[in-house]
């Protein structure tokens, strides 16, 4: 696919990139094939997943594939599952070690030609506020988008990102994994018979 490989070889944020406190060159990690039936709408790679170049190789990867009852091979199957950041490449980090956002260049780039390739997908999972924000056209908050996640079911699921930093928040919302989590698992059956 074409498009993968102009994506691999991608190098907008070269200089960006050099002038983050981790002062990496970018490396594209691309995760997808034509007609799949579930793509996950993430923000960026992290620096384990810029290191391994395999999406969600992290234990945020581990909490969201428990999310979708899902193992690790199936997961990874890139003819059914479509990995689409915002950002292809891994951010960075700023002088106080915390995640930059992902450039809005890299999504205002390939994001639409992207989206176009995979076609209609009968499922898609939206992580995080960034990838939030494009889809739904929605101002309001993470936590709001979430917790009307059923305006959106059963083709669309706002979901927080599954990092350590949400467990506090997922331990105050209890209704995530009591009503939201089984309606994602069975929309991501159906989605993948």
């Amino acid at each position: 696919m074409i498009l993968k490989q102009d994506i691999q070889s991608c190098r907008l944020c070269a200089d960006r990139f050099a002038q983050t406190a981790t002062s990496h060159a970018p490396r594209p990690v691309v995760w997808f094939d034509a007609a799949p039936r579930i793509v996950i709408a993430g923000q960026a790679p992290g620096l384990r997943v810029h290191e391994s170049g395999r999406p969600f190789t992290d234990p945020s990867g581990e909490r969201l594939r428990n999310w979708m009852g899902l193992d690790e091979a199936a997961f990874y199957e890139q003819r059914r599952i479509a990995i689409v950041p915002m950002s292809f490449c891994f951010p960075g980090y700023n002088a106080q070690g915390h995640d930059l956002a992902p450039p809005v260049i890299c999504a205002k780039t390939w994001r639409g030609r992207v989206l176009a390739e995979l076609g209609t997908v009968p499922l898609t999972l939206l992580i995080g506020g960034h990838a939030q924000n494009w889809h739904l056209q929605d101002k309001s908050t993470v936590n709001a988008r979430v917790t009307r996640w059923r305006d959106h079911a059963p083709r669309c699921f706002p979901l927080p990102h599954p990092s350590w930093r949400n467990t506090g928040w997922l331990n105050r919302n209890s209704w995530f994994e009591t009503d939201l989590l089984p309606a994602l698992r069975a929309q991501v059956k159906d989605a993948l018979k």
